[in-house]
């Protein structure tokens, strides 16, 4: 089978993306934690930290920085992983990232009924 001239992969091509863009490579980060919340997501969003993490070093370049096994960060950053809060915080710090909090949806003021509205009903 000969390989096609001028052909990539899309691997290839998003890798090269991310690097060249750290503007692109944050926001693509940022809807892809989103994915985290929804386990039909959750592998689409692991795999997009794993390409970040490609674009800025390379897996096991990250993994010594981040002081994890190469082998632990693979698994945890595959399709079916399942990485903790330590190791997320940890690639996250060596990429130059770090987890912050957003509000998903608006919290109502007054959850329960304060002890003089209730009083007077």
């Amino acid at each position: 089978m000969s390989k096609l001239v001028g052909v990539r992969s899309y691997d290839e091509w998003e890798i090269q993306e991310l690097r060249k863009d750290r503007e692109f490579a944050v926001e693509y980060l940022m809807a892809a934690m989103e994915a985290l919340d929804n386990p039909e997501e959750r592998a689409g969003g692991l795999l997009a930290l794993r390409s970040v993490a490609e674009a800025y070093g390379g897996l096991g370049a990250v993994a010594a920085q981040a002081g994890i096994s190469r082998e632990s960060l693979y698994r945890a950053l595959s399709p079916k992983g399942n990485p903790t809060l330590k190791t997320l915080i940890a690639v996250l710090k060596t990429l130059g990232l770090r987890l912050s909090i957003a509000e998903k949806l608006p919290v109502r003021a007054a959850r329960k009924k304060s002890r003089s509205t209730r009083a007077a009903a």
